[in-house]
């Protein structure tokens, strides 16, 4: 690295520096992501659990814009469901994801730390 002029070396460092900020700002994104995710997954628990202990003779309705429609007890528990599966297959996703942002933000620290490190000191 010695061999490299003070203004390139700049540049590198703000580049670095950039991925770090990058990674950090889509990493708390994806997070904020999945934590909305999970919510939305959990309120269909509830209902998918509230609808199984409910008799099967009682009318299930479903807001549809302002009005309300009847419908099937295994449509809406399929939908329900399947919702949910949709739900959890984002969430997998969105960890992956933030695992990748994770490393990629980890790297660049390392990174920075190396070179903070290995700087010659004032002469």
């Amino acid at each position: 690295m010695a061999t490299l002029s003070d203004d390139t070396l700049r540049k590198i460092l703000v580049q670095i520096q950039q991925t770090a900020v990058q990674s950090q700002r889509a990493l708390n994104v994806s997070r904020q992501q999945i934590a909305a995710k999970e919510r939305e997954r959990r309120i269909l628990q509830l209902t998918i659990e509230e609808i199984t202990s409910l008799q099967e003779d009682v009318n299930l309705y479903k807001g549809v814009g302002k009005m309300f429609m009847q419908v099937p007890r295994p449509a809406m528990e399929k939908q329900l469901k399947d919702e949910e599966k949709e739900l959890t297959e984002d969430i997998k996703n969105l960890e992956k994801k933030s695992k990748y942002l994770e490393k990629q933000f980890n790297d660049a620290q390392a990174q920075l730390r190396d070179i903070f490190h290995n700087a010659p000191g004032p002469s």
